[in-house]
């Protein structure tokens, strides 16, 4: 009792100033700058076992969403890898290559909770926020393990990262339609091998956001067959893989050419380096709100990250970067 009423104290405490430190930001978004506050200030009680003892102890359990997993806990758990404190990582099915760093990993949970994103003060940088500590924070070296001679290809390969699926219990909102996705492939397919890539629900573990159906990749197939298709990659080649995260990892490693989607995609994508186009609706999502493809984004792998608000503004970042 007594513990959770020091809790709530110290989270309307936090709140407060946060609204007096940056009073023109909307009341909502001012909770994401307190919950963070919080979790820096409960990273004090480690100090003797981050800094002083240095044993393995620290155990990191997660089922959020894979966008925030890709942004704050994996780069925590490395952080805890290098430093020698890490003890398990506890993650969703098909995560044990994101973690590869760890030599306890279980792959516990069958399905991602987004609620359970907000629950998560343990980890320094838990939500969207634009005070971010990067004390124990690092970036994982993705494409440095998993570049490989495997996917490599006559021409640069050149990634277009999509999905369509609910979002905010809304329609879709952040996606490739087929007439973009055509106009994109007509007009770099001579100058890249173009893959492209929307994970079916099958070969991901779902939150509450369903995946649809657009129909994309027969058409891509029937159009421009130059194109290879991920999924058609994957059944090639999946007697020597553990998963698809296996496969993604290996390709978006041989890749400096990305263009994304707003969320998990478009994280994942910033992981490797290279160039990331990501469109992104500003009026959704609090990446724009809180500048993250500028302050948190480029910290993933020092790639350089383009937004596109629109899909105007993706036809000119491609002409002027790739």
């Amino acid at each position: 009792m007594v513990k959770t009423a020091l809790k709530t104290f110290s989270l309307k405490l936090l709140y407060v100033f946060a609204a007096a430190k940056y009073p023109k930001i909307r009341a909502d978004l001012k909770y994401f700058v307190r919950d963070n506050y919080f979790c820096k200030i409960l990273q004090i009680k480690y100090l003797l076992k981050d800094y002083h003892h240095k044993k393995p102890y620290k155990v990191i359990s997660y089922q959020g969403e894979f966008d925030q997993e890709i942004r704050y806990v994996i780069p925590f758990a490395y952080w805890h890898h290098i430093n020698g404190t890490l003890d398990k990582t506890i993650s969703s099915s098909y995560t044990k290559e994101l973690y590869f760093f760890s030599n306890n990993h279980e792959e516990k949970f069958e399905k991602r909770i987004w609620t359970e994103t907000y629950k998560h003060y343990n980890v320094p940088n838990m939500t969207h926020s634009n005070t971010y500590s990067f004390k124990k924070w690092l970036q994982v070296p993705y494409k440095s393990y998993y570049q490989n001679n495997q996917f490599v290809y006559d021409k640069p390969l050149l990634i277009i990262a999509n999905k369509y699926n609910i979002e905010w219990d809304q329609p879709p909102i952040n996606f490739f339609d087929v007439p973009t996705l055509d106009q994109i492939i007509t007009k770099y397919k001579q100058h890249y091998q173009i893959i492209y890539n929307r994970p079916l629900s099958g070969q991901i573990v779902l939150d509450n956001s369903e995946i649809l159906s657009l129909d994309e990749h027969t058409f891509i197939s029937q159009n421009h067959p130059e194109v290879i298709l991920m999924n058609d990659l994957y059944l090639q080649h999946q007697s020597t893989l553990n998963n698809y995260n296996h496969l993604q990892l290996q390709v978006y490693a041989n890749c400096d050419k990305f263009i994304s989607i707003h969320g998990g995609t478009a994280a994942f994508a910033s992981c490797f380096g290279g160039t990331n186009i990501i469109l992104s609706n500003p009026n959704w999502g609090m990446e724009t709100l809180f500048n993250e493809y500028e302050n948190l984004f480029p910290k993933l792998s020092n790639a350089k990250i383009l937004h596109a608000k629109e899909a105007s503004e993706v036809f000119d970042y491609l002409e002027r970067y790739y």
